[in-house]
């Protein structure tokens, strides 16, 4: 099957499963992967931190990056996952606007998820952050690979 992740959304999946997220700008996209129970999801966040809105957060915490990750581990655990064997890579988290930004929402984003990460002993394994350009993030659960996708060129990450 092959899910498509919105903004402010989270899916998980299986051996035979795809899941794509598009238009990554200053949002993060995360995917975690077990390559032995061959299970991962991905989260495309749009915002650092929930408390500038915890009703929303409650409502949808895949909107924030504090929230979103805790829930996308926990749904990979639940589905067999373990914490040591995970493949943990990072896209997006760029300056859409430029260098001008004023609230570089892409830089705090990603200041949040490697607060996150170490905080729970969990090291990225590949990360392809900042920038202007917008990318498409592409995920195979049957083989872990991971593909960025940005002005045209694709690279695995």
């Amino acid at each position: 099957m092959r899910y498509v992740v919105v903004v402010a959304d989270m899916k998980v999946g299986k051996k035979e499963d795809s899941i794509v997220t598009y238009a990554l700008g200053s949002c993060l996209g995360l995917t975690v992967y077990d390559p032995v129970a061959q299970v991962g999801g991905m989260l495309h966040a749009m915002l650092p931190l929930s408390k500038i809105n915890p009703q929303k957060a409650k409502a949808n915490p895949f909107m924030f990056v504090d929230t979103g990750v805790p829930e996308l581990f926990k749904k990979v655990y639940s589905m067999g996952g373990q914490k040591a064997r995970l493949i943990v890579k990072a896209a997006g988290c760029g300056q859409p606007l430029g260098k001008n930004e004023m609230f570089k929402i892409g830089d705090r984003n990603y200041t949040i998820l490697k607060k996150l990460l170490w905080k729970n002993g969990i090291l990225l394994n590949a990360k392809d952050i900042g920038g202007t350009g917008g990318r498409t993030v592409y995920f195979d659960l049957s083989t872990g690979r991971t593909i960025i996708s940005s002005k045209g060129l694709e690279s695995e990450l």
